[in-house]
């Protein structure tokens, strides 16, 4: 529990408004898109300045309290659960898009800006922001840059930490820096950029955020194939990169979801289908035409019993909406739902999928999966009962034999979600244990009291 007089303090920070204390305020904050944690804060804070988010780190940093820092909490490998109480430091009200800059192709945007008001603005300019986690409705750029967000777009156009120019974040002190820049090419020192970028906001609190933009492709074309064995559609996923063509998109959906989101919202998908592969081709109208035929054809001659483009726009935006709405699909189907997030390499992805199945009939846990396949990023979830601990424990042993399966093949715990709190138990099994010893380094360099966002990433020592 804070001292009354640290809560008056916050208040005259920020203005009795953006403090809430509230219990039913706090609950409201004590988790994240996890499905299996829950902590509370003392209190909830929201700066609308850098110069507010200081005044609240020194004071913090002074009475050695907690700060989790947090977006829209959308993320989900618990990084934004406030673990140790504290102060949960939100920054959904510094919401300004400050710059867009057509002539330099960069933006300057606030860290509580909404991703999909972002790209609608964006837009009207002709200019796109490619990275797109699947929460882009709701997930703001300071949890975008703070994750290094992913999603559909990524197969050609890369992950957000390739278009971080700049960013001003506040320390754990309350200093507030400045790093990067406006130029896309920037060598001046350490790429202190991208240490922030993807640090799961342990290092310090971003407070303003410099992108760079690109020119909204002319023409997209959006094709659906079917197949009958998940390891058939991915192996095609191969042969098409193989071929020189790359999609903007290439994501996978199998046939659990299919069936969920024709039970509750019909779009007209193939229930017979095990497997959906959705593309997206880009580029200007004759490349996008080239590119779909030669896509198709490679899909039919590696296994698809279906391959076609989309009838129309209305069509291809069905089969988006399918695949965005298959986390929905997924977390409603049991009490509990492990949901994770592992990449392997491509060519890896078919022995990948064949030990899923065998692992699903190793221990009794259908194994639902579906993601980014054509950067070979999928999200394997187990369904199963928190309340029910033997049944509990089970699942979270089979999900450990997943991420195993994963890193044999040369892959890596997460492709896009982060460590957070859920995976922060097999970080020692993923990385050289100097490279951790860095990291705790780096942290205690930049928070030597450890009031930010602690006990994320990797485990803390027991005394």
């Amino acid at each position: 529990m804070l001292q009354k007089k640290i809560i008056n303090d916050l208040k005259k920070i920020v203005g009795k408004s953006n403090v809430l204390t509230g219990r039913e305020d706090l609950a409201s904050y004590s988790y994240d898109g996890t499905a299996t944690q829950v902590h509370e804060p003392d209190v909830v804070v929201f700066p609308t300045t850098a110069q507010e988010i200081s005044d609240i780190l020194k004071l913090a940093n002074d009475e050695r309290v907690p700060v989790t820092p947090r977006g829209a909490g959308t993320n989900v490998s618990g990084g934004s659960i406030p673990i140790k109480g504290g102060i949960v430091l939100c920054t959904t009200k510094m919401n300004k898009i400050l710059e867009i800059n057509k002539a330099n192709l960069l933006a300057i945007v606030e860290p509580g800006v909404v991703l999909q008001d972002f790209n609608l603005t964006l837009a009207q300019e002709g200019l796109f922001f490619p990275p797109d986690p699947q929460s882009f409705l709701g997930c703001t750029m300071g949890g975008v840059v703070s994750e290094n967000a992913g999603g559909p777009y990524c197969v050609k156009y890369g992950v957000t930490k390739q278009y971080v120019l700049g960013l001003e974040v506040v320390l754990a002190d309350g200093h507030i820096m400045k790093i990067g820049g406006l130029t896309p090419k920037n060598r001046t020192g350490y790429e202190l950029c991208m240490l922030f970028t993807g640090a799961e906001g342990t290092l310090g609190v971003i407070s303003k955020i410099t992108v760079r933009l690109l020119p909204m492709p002319p023409a997209t074309k959006t094709m659906m194939a079917v197949f009958d064995k998940a390891d058939v559609a991915v192996e095609a996923i191969s042969h098409i990169l193989a071929s020189g063509v790359v999609p903007s998109k290439i994501e996978f959906v199998d046939n659990f979801v299919i069936r969920r989101i024709e039970e509750t919202t019909p779009m007209g998908l193939p229930l017979e289908a095990k497997v959906l592969l959705l593309l997206q081709a880009d580029g200007s109208p004759t490349a996008v035409e080239a590119d779909t035929q030669q896509i198709l054809d490679l899909l039919k001659k590696h296994g698809a019993q279906e391959a076609r483009a989309a009838k129309d726009d209305a069509e291809a935006a069905m089969f988006w909406k399918a695949r965005s709405a298959g986390f929905a699909a997924v977390f409603g189907a049991a009490h509990t739902v492990l949901a994770e997030d592992v990449a392997v390499p491509r060519d890896k992805l078919s022995e990948f999928v064949r030990r899923l199945d065998e692992i699903s009939e190793k221990s009794g846990f259908f194994i639902q999966y579906l993601g980014h396949a054509g950067d070979g990023n999928l999200h394997p979830s187990i369904f199963t009962d928190i309340r029910n601990k033997e049944e509990f424990a089970r699942a979270e042993e089979t999900m450990a034999e997943i991420f195993e399966a994963a890193m044999k093949v040369g892959g890596v715990l997460s492709g896009e979600h982060g460590i957070g709190l859920e995976k922060q138990r097999f970080l020692k099994r993923a990385m050289d244990p100097r490279a951790i010893d860095i990291m705790k380094g780096i942290k205690k360099i930049l928070d030597p009291n450890n009031i930010i966002n602690p006990g994320k990433i990797w485990e803390e020592a027991t005394t």
